[in-house]
């Protein structure tokens, strides 16, 4: 079986720091590649994999600014289907556009939907419907007008996450900035219950940062900057618990699962995915808004550590996300 790996080139694949497309690529490529099967993953030149790495953008777009992205997007994209003969099945984590070419090739494409950044590219999605296999990452994330081959939720190495049974004293924020992950939400509610937030990530959003977040540093509210995996562990584990006071459908949550593995509690909005991975007053809370989430800070004792680890250990695991693509693969080939 022989598997042409398409990955996003807005960053390294795996990410340095942040880059959850990437990422996910990464642990599926690596551990395809460890159960035998033979992968060419198709990312930027500088991108690190045990397969074999097939590039044409020296560097991912978004850290040099020289780089064209619907440049190297395109030549990127037609590398694959140029050669698409070569393989059994495309797996594309690109959205949309790699769609185009499917009607080109009688390899077979399989998309993973990694969410919907908008309603307007569903008629690319509609047109295809049938002809090119979908997997999504969350039952909440599926379109009711798209047929599935399955629903498959992301996996982590979880033994690369350190377990902490005794956290430090301080809330955390984990993700990118922008209104639609909470983070403003997330300072009102530290400041609330008077408990020091930490915030780390990328600014996605500079403008909302400049109003929404640097107004609001001080010695209660701290911004750390992006993390990356050397850190990663150490942020998510030593939290009482992560904020994810989404504004959003969230189509899945990495760190909502990240921060679990290390045995920290998640606090979140009941929207999206968030059901789906958060086991309400067992593994972190479900709520509404900020009064229930002000109730929820207050019964975080109640929350045993060891069960958001092994919940995460049974059903978020990168073996288990290969095991399954690997079924859905045979499958259609």
């Amino acid at each position: 079986m022989k598997i042409a790996m398409l990955a996003p080139i807005s960053w390294r694949t795996p990410p340095r720091h942040y880059g959850p497309w990437e990422w996910v690529v990464s642990m599926l490529t690596e551990g395809l590649v460890k159960r035998g099967v033979d992968v060419t993953l198709y990312a930027t030149a500088d991108s690190l994999t045990k397969g074999r790495l097939r590039s044409t953008a020296p560097r991912p777009w978004s850290e040099d600014s020289e780089l064209d992205p619907k440049v190297w997007e395109c030549l990127h994209i037609s590398a694959v289907f140029e050669e698409a003969a070569e393989y059994d099945l495309i797996h594309n984590h690109f959205d949309f556009l790699p769609l185009s070419y499917s009607g080109l090739v009688t390899t077979p494409l399989l998309t993973t939907i990694h969410g919907f950044s908008s309603p307007q590219i569903l008629p690319v999605y509609r047109k295809y419907n049938g002809r090119v296999h979908y997997v999504a990452i969350s039952e909440s994330d599926r379109h009711p007008d798209l047929n599935y081959r399955a629903t498959i939720h992301h996996g982590i190495p979880v033994e690369q996450y350190p377990y902490r049974e005794t956290p430090d004293r301080y809330l955390l924020f984990f993700g990118r900035i922008h209104h639609d992950k909470g983070v403003y939400e997330s300072i009102r509610l530290a400041k609330q219950v008077g408990l020091p937030l930490v915030i780390a990530g990328i600014i996605q959003d500079q403008n909302y940062f400049d109003r929404y977040v640097k107004p609001y540093l001080d010695d209660q509210v701290s911004y750390i900057g992006p993390v990356g995996p050397e850190k990663k562990g150490a942020v998510l584990g030593g939290a009482l618990a992560l904020l994810h006071l989404i504004n959003f459908d969230e189509p899945f949550g990495l760190s909502v699962v990240e921060a679990m593995a290390c045995g920290t509690p998640v606090i979140a909005f009941n929207r999206g995915s968030m059901p789906e991975l958060i086991k309400d007053s067992e593994t972190g809370f479900l709520v509404d808004d900020l009064n229930q989430a002000c109730t929820a800070i207050a019964h975080l004792k109640t929350i045993n550590r060891q069960s958001c680890r092994r919940h995460i250990e049974v059903n978020f695991t990168v073996d288990l996300m290969v095991k399954r693509y690997i079924e859905i693969y045979k499958a259609i080939i």
